[in-house]
Protein backbone atom coordinates (compact mmCIF):
# COMPACT_ATOMS: atom_id res chain seq x y z
CA UNK A 1 0.00 0.00 0.00
CA UNK A 2 1.23 3.38 -1.45
CA UNK A 3 0.88 6.64 0.00
CA UNK A 4 -0.55 9.00 -2.82
CA UNK A 5 -1.47 12.97 -2.62
CA UNK A 6 -3.89 14.30 -4.70
CA UNK A 7 -5.05 17.81 -5.74
CA UNK A 8 -8.09 18.68 -6.71
CA UNK A 9 -8.51 22.46 -8.43
CA UNK A 10 -11.62 24.73 -7.97
CA UNK A 11 -13.09 23.21 -11.58
CA UNK A 12 -12.70 20.32 -9.91
CA UNK A 13 -14.43 20.58 -6.84
CA UNK A 14 -16.76 23.61 -8.43
CA UNK A 15 -20.21 22.54 -7.37
CA UNK A 16 -21.83 19.81 -4.63
CA UNK A 17 -22.04 17.45 -7.54
CA UNK A 18 -18.29 17.75 -8.55
CA UNK A 19 -17.58 17.26 -5.13
CA UNK A 20 -19.42 13.80 -5.51
CA UNK A 21 -17.19 12.86 -8.69
CA UNK A 22 -14.47 13.88 -6.48
CA UNK A 23 -15.64 11.28 -3.69
CA UNK A 24 -15.87 8.82 -5.83
CA UNK A 25 -12.14 9.38 -6.82
CA UNK A 26 -10.57 9.23 -3.56
CA UNK A 27 -12.72 6.39 -2.12
CA UNK A 28 -11.42 4.10 -5.36
CA UNK A 29 -8.10 5.19 -4.91
CA UNK A 30 -8.26 4.46 -0.44
CA UNK A 31 -9.00 0.56 -1.88
CA UNK A 32 -5.38 0.65 -2.51
CA UNK A 33 -3.72 3.55 -0.82
CA UNK A 34 -3.56 5.55 1.72
CA UNK A 35 -4.85 9.27 0.53
CA UNK A 36 -4.52 12.60 1.40
CA UNK A 37 -6.27 15.01 -0.98
CA UNK A 38 -5.29 19.21 -0.83
CA UNK A 39 -8.37 20.78 -1.99
CA UNK A 40 -8.76 24.45 -3.51
CA UNK A 41 -11.79 26.67 -2.80
CA UNK A 42 -14.74 26.04 -4.72
CA UNK A 43 -14.83 28.05 -8.49
CA UNK A 44 -15.41 31.49 -8.03
CA UNK A 45 -15.18 31.56 -4.00
CA UNK A 46 -12.02 33.09 -3.82
CA UNK A 47 -12.96 36.20 -5.97
CA UNK A 48 -15.81 36.16 -4.68
CA UNK A 49 -14.33 36.81 -0.70
CA UNK A 50 -12.04 39.27 -2.85
CA UNK A 51 -15.13 41.53 -3.84
CA UNK A 52 -16.61 41.45 -0.42
CA UNK A 53 -13.78 42.78 0.97
CA UNK A 54 -13.08 45.67 -1.58
CA UNK A 55 -16.68 46.56 -1.23
CA UNK A 56 -15.03 48.45 1.68
CA UNK A 57 -11.84 49.24 0.50
CA UNK A 58 -9.88 48.78 -2.20
CA UNK A 59 -6.93 47.85 0.01
CA UNK A 60 -7.59 46.12 3.07
CA UNK A 61 -5.53 44.69 5.33
CA UNK A 62 -3.93 41.97 3.92
CA UNK A 63 -3.50 40.16 6.83
CA UNK A 64 -7.04 40.23 7.85
CA UNK A 65 -7.37 39.00 3.65
CA UNK A 66 -5.27 36.28 4.47
CA UNK A 67 -8.20 35.57 7.07
CA UNK A 68 -10.80 35.76 4.97
CA UNK A 69 -9.55 33.99 2.17
CA UNK A 70 -8.63 30.74 4.24
CA UNK A 71 -12.24 30.06 4.42
CA UNK A 72 -13.01 29.14 1.11
CA UNK A 73 -10.51 26.44 0.90
CA UNK A 74 -12.00 25.59 4.84
CA UNK A 75 -15.39 25.24 2.83
CA UNK A 76 -14.43 22.57 0.73
CA UNK A 77 -12.69 20.50 3.10
CA UNK A 78 -15.07 20.57 5.42
CA UNK A 79 -17.91 19.58 2.26
CA UNK A 80 -15.92 17.36 1.11
CA UNK A 81 -15.03 14.90 4.27
CA UNK A 82 -18.74 15.03 5.06
CA UNK A 83 -19.60 14.14 1.73
CA UNK A 84 -17.46 10.85 2.08
CA UNK A 85 -18.76 10.55 5.79
CA UNK A 86 -22.30 10.04 4.28
CA UNK A 87 -20.80 7.21 2.20
CA UNK A 88 -19.53 5.14 5.10
CA UNK A 89 -15.75 6.42 4.21
CA UNK A 90 -13.53 7.35 7.43
CA UNK A 91 -12.36 11.03 6.72
CA UNK A 92 -11.20 14.02 8.43
CA UNK A 93 -9.95 17.63 7.86
CA UNK A 94 -7.50 19.36 8.88
CA UNK A 95 -6.65 23.16 8.54
CA UNK A 96 -3.38 24.64 7.93
CA UNK A 97 -3.01 25.80 11.11
CA UNK A 98 -4.03 22.35 12.59
CA UNK A 99 -1.40 20.32 11.14
CA UNK A 100 0.71 22.68 10.82
CA UNK A 101 1.78 24.20 7.65
CA UNK A 102 4.34 26.72 9.08
CA UNK A 103 5.12 30.09 6.74
CA UNK A 104 6.88 32.87 6.99
CA UNK A 105 4.53 35.65 8.29
CA UNK A 106 4.47 37.37 4.28
CA UNK A 107 0.97 37.99 3.89
CA UNK A 108 -0.72 36.43 0.52
CA UNK A 109 2.35 35.78 -1.00
CA UNK A 110 3.43 33.20 2.21
CA UNK A 111 6.54 30.49 2.03
CA UNK A 112 5.98 27.17 3.15
CA UNK A 113 9.00 26.32 6.18
CA UNK A 114 7.72 23.43 7.32
CA UNK A 115 5.28 20.77 7.70
CA UNK A 116 4.47 18.65 10.82
CA UNK A 117 3.67 15.25 9.23
CA UNK A 118 2.03 13.75 12.69
CA UNK A 119 -1.42 14.48 12.57
CA UNK A 120 -2.05 13.31 9.13
CA UNK A 121 0.03 10.00 9.40
CA UNK A 122 -2.30 9.42 12.64
CA UNK A 123 -5.76 10.09 10.55
CA UNK A 124 -3.98 7.68 7.70
CA UNK A 125 -2.81 5.00 10.37
CA UNK A 126 -6.51 5.15 11.19
CA UNK A 127 -8.22 4.27 8.02
CA UNK A 128 -9.01 7.85 7.27
CA UNK A 129 -8.88 9.60 3.96
CA UNK A 130 -7.19 13.13 4.70
CA UNK A 131 -8.13 16.49 3.51
CA UNK A 132 -6.32 19.20 3.51
CA UNK A 133 -7.03 22.93 2.68
CA UNK A 134 -4.32 24.30 -0.39
CA UNK A 135 -3.43 27.86 -0.45
CA UNK A 136 -3.35 28.29 3.25
CA UNK A 137 -0.62 27.77 5.94
CA UNK A 138 0.11 29.48 9.65
CA UNK A 139 2.68 31.99 10.93
CA UNK A 140 4.85 31.08 14.08
CA UNK A 141 2.61 34.12 16.04
CA UNK A 142 -0.19 32.08 14.85
CA UNK A 143 -1.37 34.55 11.67
CA UNK A 144 -3.17 32.61 8.55
CA UNK A 145 -1.60 32.70 5.61
CA UNK A 146 -2.10 32.22 2.16
CA UNK A 147 0.22 31.37 -0.25
CA UNK A 148 -0.54 33.14 -3.22
CA UNK A 149 -3.15 32.78 -6.55
CA UNK A 150 -1.97 29.05 -7.50
CA UNK A 151 -0.39 28.18 -4.07
CA UNK A 152 -2.82 24.82 -3.52
CA UNK A 153 -0.68 23.05 -5.98
CA UNK A 154 2.54 24.20 -3.66
CA UNK A 155 0.58 22.85 -0.60
CA UNK A 156 -0.11 19.46 -2.47
CA UNK A 157 3.78 19.04 -3.38
CA UNK A 158 5.23 19.99 -0.29
CA UNK A 159 2.66 17.73 1.70
CA UNK A 160 3.72 14.86 -0.44
CA UNK A 161 7.10 15.60 0.03
CA UNK A 162 6.75 16.04 3.79
CA UNK A 163 4.82 12.62 4.02
CA UNK A 164 7.60 11.21 1.98
CA UNK A 165 4.42 10.44 -0.85
CA UNK A 166 4.79 7.81 -3.52
CA UNK A 167 3.79 10.27 -5.76
CA UNK A 168 1.44 13.73 -6.37
CA UNK A 169 -1.64 14.06 -8.67
CA UNK A 170 -2.84 17.50 -10.16
CA UNK A 171 -6.38 16.96 -10.74
CA UNK A 172 -7.42 19.68 -12.91
CA UNK A 173 -9.63 20.84 -15.90
CA UNK A 174 -7.58 19.52 -18.71
CA UNK A 175 -5.90 16.08 -19.39
CA UNK A 176 -2.09 17.19 -18.78
CA UNK A 177 0.71 18.96 -20.23
CA UNK A 178 0.50 19.68 -24.13
CA UNK A 179 3.02 21.14 -26.50
CA UNK A 180 1.46 24.38 -26.92
CA UNK A 181 -2.32 26.01 -26.19
CA UNK A 182 -4.94 23.74 -28.11
CA UNK A 183 -6.40 27.11 -28.01
CA UNK A 184 -4.43 28.40 -29.84
CA UNK A 185 -3.04 25.53 -32.05
CA UNK A 186 -5.66 22.54 -32.36
CA UNK A 187 -3.24 20.07 -33.28
CA UNK A 188 -1.08 20.41 -30.33
CA UNK A 189 -0.63 17.24 -28.31
CA UNK A 190 -0.42 15.75 -24.82
CA UNK A 191 3.11 14.93 -23.54
CA UNK A 192 3.53 11.54 -21.90
CA UNK A 193 6.36 13.25 -19.49
CA UNK A 194 8.07 15.76 -19.21
CA UNK A 195 10.99 17.42 -17.06
CA UNK A 196 11.04 19.17 -14.24
CA UNK A 197 12.94 22.09 -15.57
CA UNK A 198 11.23 22.04 -18.96
CA UNK A 199 7.66 22.62 -16.17
CA UNK A 200 9.79 25.40 -14.79
CA UNK A 201 10.46 27.15 -17.84
CA UNK A 202 6.81 26.05 -19.16
CA UNK A 203 5.40 27.77 -15.88
CA UNK A 204 7.26 30.83 -15.65
CA UNK A 205 6.64 31.83 -18.82
CA UNK A 206 2.64 31.86 -18.00
CA UNK A 207 0.96 28.11 -19.08
CA UNK A 208 -1.61 27.93 -16.59
CA UNK A 209 -0.83 24.06 -15.82
CA UNK A 210 1.20 24.36 -12.78
CA UNK A 211 2.29 27.16 -10.21
CA UNK A 212 6.06 27.88 -10.63
CA UNK A 213 6.76 27.41 -6.89
CA UNK A 214 5.09 23.73 -6.68
CA UNK A 215 7.47 22.23 -9.36
CA UNK A 216 10.34 23.96 -7.67
CA UNK A 217 9.02 21.98 -4.51
CA UNK A 218 8.87 18.85 -6.56
CA UNK A 219 12.13 19.24 -8.26
CA UNK A 220 14.24 19.75 -4.92
CA UNK A 221 12.58 16.58 -2.95
CA UNK A 222 12.36 14.58 -6.44
CA UNK A 223 8.96 14.53 -5.96
CA UNK A 224 6.74 13.11 -9.34
CA UNK A 225 4.11 15.03 -10.40
CA UNK A 226 1.08 13.66 -12.36
CA UNK A 227 -1.01 16.19 -14.28
CA UNK A 228 -4.12 14.75 -15.18
CA UNK A 229 -7.96 15.27 -15.86
CA UNK A 230 -10.55 15.08 -13.15
CA UNK A 231 -13.37 14.46 -16.06
CA UNK A 232 -11.84 11.99 -17.74
CA UNK A 233 -9.78 9.33 -16.38
CA UNK A 234 -6.98 8.71 -18.67
CA UNK A 235 -2.96 8.84 -17.14
CA UNK A 236 -2.05 12.43 -17.93
CA UNK A 237 1.44 14.28 -18.29
CA UNK A 238 4.46 12.87 -15.81
CA UNK A 239 6.68 15.67 -14.54
CA UNK A 240 9.66 13.83 -13.53
CA UNK A 241 13.17 14.41 -13.09
CA UNK A 242 14.46 12.87 -15.93
CA UNK A 243 13.24 11.37 -19.39
CA UNK A 244 14.86 8.80 -20.75
CA UNK A 245 16.75 10.17 -24.13
CA UNK A 246 15.22 7.85 -26.34
CA UNK A 247 12.11 9.50 -25.51
CA UNK A 248 13.41 13.06 -25.07
CA UNK A 249 11.88 15.58 -27.42
CA UNK A 250 14.96 18.49 -28.60
CA UNK A 251 12.12 21.12 -28.32
CA UNK A 252 8.78 19.74 -26.17
CA UNK A 253 6.47 23.14 -25.89
CA UNK A 254 6.20 26.50 -27.63
CA UNK A 255 5.08 29.13 -25.49
CA UNK A 256 3.62 32.66 -25.81
CA UNK A 257 2.86 35.75 -23.35
CA UNK A 258 0.95 38.51 -24.08
CA UNK A 259 1.36 40.00 -20.38
CA UNK A 260 5.21 41.41 -21.62
CA UNK A 261 5.96 45.94 -22.26
CA UNK A 262 9.17 47.03 -23.64
CA UNK A 263 11.07 50.41 -22.52
CA UNK A 264 13.68 51.39 -24.62
CA UNK A 265 16.08 54.36 -23.04
CA UNK A 266 17.88 56.05 -25.45
CA UNK A 267 21.16 58.05 -25.51
CA UNK A 268 22.76 57.68 -22.44
CA UNK A 269 26.37 58.31 -21.71
CA UNK A 270 28.19 55.18 -21.89
CA UNK A 271 29.88 54.67 -18.13
CA UNK A 272 30.32 52.19 -16.16
CA UNK A 273 28.06 50.96 -13.79
CA UNK A 274 25.34 52.59 -15.97
CA UNK A 275 23.42 49.40 -16.10
CA UNK A 276 23.70 48.50 -12.82
CA UNK A 277 22.58 51.89 -11.55
CA UNK A 278 19.36 51.60 -14.09
CA UNK A 279 18.34 48.08 -13.13
CA UNK A 280 19.28 48.50 -8.92
CA UNK A 281 16.74 51.73 -9.48
CA UNK A 282 14.26 49.35 -11.25
CA UNK A 283 14.44 46.77 -8.50
CA UNK A 284 13.99 48.95 -5.68
CA UNK A 285 10.71 50.25 -7.39
CA UNK A 286 9.95 46.28 -7.49
CA UNK A 287 9.73 46.62 -11.17
CA UNK A 288 10.81 42.88 -12.14
CA UNK A 289 12.73 42.77 -15.24
CA UNK A 290 13.20 40.02 -18.00
CA UNK A 291 15.21 40.63 -21.69
CA UNK A 292 17.24 42.98 -21.59
CA UNK A 293 19.67 44.15 -24.84
CA UNK A 294 22.55 46.97 -24.88
CA UNK A 295 23.71 48.70 -27.95
CA UNK A 296 26.72 50.74 -27.93
CA UNK A 297 27.18 53.53 -30.48
CA UNK A 298 30.20 55.12 -31.93
CA UNK A 299 29.67 58.84 -30.28
CA UNK A 300 30.25 57.27 -26.69
CA UNK A 301 26.35 57.09 -25.75
CA UNK A 302 24.17 53.54 -25.41
CA UNK A 303 20.57 52.33 -25.43
CA UNK A 304 19.27 49.85 -23.45
CA UNK A 305 15.91 48.32 -24.11
CA UNK A 306 14.30 45.87 -21.65
CA UNK A 307 10.89 44.29 -21.25
CA UNK A 308 8.50 43.90 -17.99
CA UNK A 309 5.88 43.00 -17.02
CA UNK A 310 2.80 45.08 -18.79
CA UNK A 311 0.84 46.03 -15.76
CA UNK A 312 5.15 47.84 -14.32
CA UNK A 313 4.99 49.92 -17.32
CA UNK A 314 4.22 53.00 -16.31
CA UNK A 315 6.16 52.53 -12.86
CA UNK A 316 8.90 52.05 -14.95
CA UNK A 317 8.90 54.06 -17.20
CA UNK A 318 8.37 57.05 -13.92
CA UNK A 319 11.37 55.22 -12.35
CA UNK A 320 14.10 56.22 -15.83
CA UNK A 321 12.24 59.84 -16.02
CA UNK A 322 12.28 60.07 -12.20
CA UNK A 323 15.91 59.99 -12.24
CA UNK A 324 17.11 61.90 -15.30
CA UNK A 325 19.66 63.82 -14.10
CA UNK A 326 21.64 60.99 -12.89
CA UNK A 327 21.13 58.46 -15.99
CA UNK A 328 21.37 61.34 -18.65
CA UNK A 329 19.06 59.69 -21.35
CA UNK A 330 17.71 61.50 -24.45
CA UNK A 331 14.48 60.03 -24.13
CA UNK A 332 12.61 56.92 -22.87
CA UNK A 333 9.81 55.24 -25.15
CA UNK A 334 7.50 52.40 -23.91
CA UNK A 335 5.98 49.84 -26.28
CA UNK A 336 2.78 47.61 -24.36
CA UNK A 337 2.07 46.16 -27.94
CA UNK A 338 4.65 43.26 -27.96
CA UNK A 339 4.48 39.78 -26.85
CA UNK A 340 7.29 36.90 -25.95
CA UNK A 341 6.93 33.35 -28.14
CA UNK A 342 9.82 30.81 -27.03
CA UNK A 343 10.59 27.10 -27.08
CA UNK A 344 11.53 25.06 -24.76
CA UNK A 345 13.39 21.56 -24.21
CA UNK A 346 15.93 19.28 -22.90
CA UNK A 347 17.04 18.03 -26.04
CA UNK A 348 18.59 21.68 -26.67
CA UNK A 349 21.22 21.17 -24.37
CA UNK A 350 22.79 18.30 -26.85
CA UNK A 351 21.38 19.74 -29.78
CA UNK A 352 22.68 22.45 -32.16
CA UNK A 353 21.18 24.27 -34.57
CA UNK A 354 17.47 24.92 -32.92
CA UNK A 355 18.09 28.67 -32.75
CA UNK A 356 18.91 29.22 -36.19
CA UNK A 357 15.74 27.19 -37.23
CA UNK A 358 13.34 29.63 -34.95
CA UNK A 359 14.84 32.76 -36.25
CA UNK A 360 14.44 31.41 -39.97
CA UNK A 361 10.82 29.99 -39.32
CA UNK A 362 9.99 33.57 -37.94
CA UNK A 363 11.57 35.08 -41.26
CA UNK A 364 9.98 33.01 -43.26
CA UNK A 365 6.42 33.70 -41.81
CA UNK A 366 6.94 38.07 -41.76
CA UNK A 367 7.25 38.09 -38.00
CA UNK A 368 10.34 40.64 -37.00
CA UNK A 369 12.19 39.40 -34.30
CA UNK A 370 12.61 42.24 -31.39
CA UNK A 371 14.70 40.85 -28.56
CA UNK A 372 16.06 37.59 -28.13
CA UNK A 373 16.71 35.81 -24.88
CA UNK A 374 18.35 32.22 -24.18
CA UNK A 375 18.94 29.53 -21.48
CA UNK A 376 20.55 26.44 -21.70
CA UNK A 377 16.59 24.53 -22.41
CA UNK A 378 15.04 28.23 -23.69
CA UNK A 379 15.19 30.26 -26.74
CA UNK A 380 12.80 33.46 -25.75
CA UNK A 381 12.10 35.97 -29.06
CA UNK A 382 10.08 39.49 -28.42
CA UNK A 383 7.87 39.86 -30.97
CA UNK A 384 5.04 42.27 -32.12
CA UNK A 385 1.87 41.18 -30.09
CA UNK A 386 -0.52 40.83 -32.98
CA UNK A 387 2.06 38.19 -34.08
CA UNK A 388 2.44 35.64 -31.61
CA UNK A 389 -0.30 33.37 -31.98
CA UNK A 390 0.69 33.20 -35.81
CA UNK A 391 4.39 32.36 -34.26
CA UNK A 392 3.21 29.93 -31.90
CA UNK A 393 1.35 27.90 -34.94
CA UNK A 394 4.55 27.94 -36.99
CA UNK A 395 7.00 27.19 -34.89
CA UNK A 396 4.88 24.12 -33.59
CA UNK A 397 4.43 22.76 -37.35
CA UNK A 398 8.21 23.57 -37.94
CA UNK A 399 9.49 21.37 -34.67
CA UNK A 400 7.03 18.33 -35.74
CA UNK A 401 5.26 18.72 -32.42
CA UNK A 402 1.87 18.08 -34.27
CA UNK A 403 3.85 14.87 -35.12
CA UNK A 404 4.21 13.50 -31.46
CA UNK A 405 2.57 10.30 -30.51
CA UNK A 406 1.80 10.20 -26.89
CA UNK A 407 2.98 7.05 -25.28
CA UNK A 408 0.85 5.75 -22.03
CA UNK A 409 2.71 5.89 -18.63
CA UNK A 410 1.49 3.74 -15.69
CA UNK A 411 -0.64 5.86 -13.59
CA UNK A 412 0.11 3.99 -10.61
CA UNK A 413 -4.11 4.40 -9.12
Amino acid sequence: MGLHVLKFGGTSVGSLKRMEHVADILIERAKKHQVVAVLSAMSGETDALLQSARHFTHQPSERELDVLLCTGEQKSVALMSICLQSRLQKAVSFLGSQIPIRTDIDHTRARIEEISDTKIRKALEGGSIVLIPGFQGVSDDGDLTTLGRGGSDTSAVAVAAALKADLCEIFTDIEGVYTTDPNVEPLAKKLSKITYDEMLELASLGAKVLQTRSVEFAKKYNMPIHVRSTFKLVPGTWVVEKVDPMEALVVSGITYTKNEAKVVVESMPDRIGLAAELFSLLGEAGVVVDVIVQNVSKDGTTDISFTVPRDDLSKAMEVVESHRNSLKQERCKGDPHISKVSVIGNGMRSHSGVAAKMFKVLADAGISIQMISTSEIKISCVIDEQKSKEAVKVLHKAFELDKIEPKEVNDFA
